[in-house]
């Protein structure tokens, strides 16, 4: 006992020394445990609509949107977020699991569909079926992505989801270099939006999601795929369920999830409902009332200026990674050639993709640039409007004294 406490100690003291302060996410992962008890644990209880309406309710705010009924949109997430980006991959007996770094996790991404709305950006229409990660795939040998099932994707009973009759829009898929995929940070080495549309023309798309054993399995991508790509020994998990949303642990091959079996009533409503008209200002006015004290404005510009830097690192390496991989299969190609004149043919066609990859890139990088621009001056003009609000109620002391 007095070893199994020491150890726990030191390991306390070495995560304690590898912390890092990063704003964007909304909470440290639950810790890593490598001895588990034995102990059965009951599922969680069966419940109705409600209970996304009420959970749900502090993160976000729910409208009642023209052809999807109650969604929610939550209020805590950074400029640009993506479903399925604050989190990382485990390959479980349920297949493919999203395991969620944000406290409201549990529900949105096993639950429901993801949709986006010009007007409103990310929403979430509730589901009752829960799923290990409701997400269609793509992948080539560089490249692994991801993307939400959209609102409208059903799914069939016994069946699952195979083929996608809606067609995924390019912003909604989420990239990285293959061998990141089962990062714990796999947030630090996505892809901006704006490498999307080369790389969808890299990878191919898969949908994979069905039910074995009355379980629903997403086998999106074969699991010998992933280890060739990511040259890594994956365990797999098996799922535990837990009767608390917010305890989610990992380790020793089990994985606990929050699950509770959800039945769908129509008679239920959430408590506050906001107009869509309003969305914008109610959203604005969470994140301004109920301020955190530790993420200060320039904590906030730093974490941007980081996120930023990463992004354009992100874009270089897989941008050269793609020139790399142009040169190695002419080189291949030449090898096999028999006479001068294919080579002559195979050099020309190197040339003509090789700029035409350039210009791609170029185009990229500039788009990358412009968007940077509009982020750095959006909170520098929330920056100069939070000091002109702090001067005037400075004012209004110095009046009422």
């Amino acid at each position: 006992m007095k070893k199994y406490l020491l150890v726990t100690f030191l390991s306390l003291i070495f995560t304690a020394s590898c912390a890092f302060y990063f704003p964007i996410l909304d909470e440290p992962y639950p810790p890593e445990e490598e001895y588990y008890e034995d102990v059965p644990v009951e599922a969680a209880p069966a419940l109705d609509s409600s209970y996304f309406y009420d959970y749900l309710n502090p993160y976000g705010i729910w409208i009642n949107h023209r052809t999807r009924g109650y969604v929610w949109i939550p209020h805590d997430v950074p400029y640009g977020w993506r479903p399925y980006t604050q989190g990382h991959w485990v390959w479980t007996d349920y297949g493919w699991t999203w395991r969620s770094q944000l406290t409201w996790g549990w529900a949105p991404f096993h639950y429901g569909r993801w949709g986006w709305d010009r007007g409103l950006g990310w929403f979430w229409a509730p589901g009752a079926v829960w799923g290990p990660g409701w997400v269609t795939w793509r992948s080539s040998d560089i490249y692994i992505g991801w993307a939400p099932l959209p609102p409208g994707v059903a799914f069939t009973a016994g069946i699952g989801v195979r083929r996608l009759s809606l067609a995924i829009p390019y912003s909604s898929w989420v990239f990285v270099d293959g061998g990141y995929f089962l990062n714990r940070s796999v947030y630090r080495h996505i892809f901006p939006v704006e490498r999307n549309v080369t790389i969808i023309n890299y990878t191919v798309q898969k949908t994979n999601i069905y039910v074995q054993n009355n379980r629903v399995i997403n086998g999106g991508i074969q699991i010998d795929r992933v280890r060739r790509i990511t040259k890594k020994n994956i365990v797999k998990h098996t799922l535990r369920d837990t009767r608390k949303a917010e305890l989610r642990r990992i380790g020793s091959g089990r994985l606990e999830v929050y699950r509770p079996k959800i039945k769908k009533s129509k008679a239920v409503k959430p408590k506050s409902v906001v107009k869509r008209e309003d969305v914008q200002e109610r959203i604005s006015r969470v994140k301004t009332s109920k301020p955190d004290k530790k993420v200060t404005p320039a904590i906030i510009r730093r974490q941007l200026r980081d996120n930023q830097k990463r992004e354009v690192t992100n874009l270089e390496r897989s941008q050269q990674r793609e020139i790399r991989d142009l040169k190695r299969k002419v080189e291949e190609r030449k090898k096999s050639a028999r006479t001068k004149a294919e080579k002559k043919k195979i050099d020309k066609e190197h040339k003509e993709k090789a700029s035409k990859l350039k210009k791609t890139h170029e185009k990229e990088k500039s788009q990358v640039k412009t968007r940077h621009k509009k982020e750095t001056e959006k909170a520098k003009k929330k920056k100069d409007k939070k000091e002109t609000e702090e001067e005037k109620k400075k004012k209004k002391k110095v009046i009422k004294k």
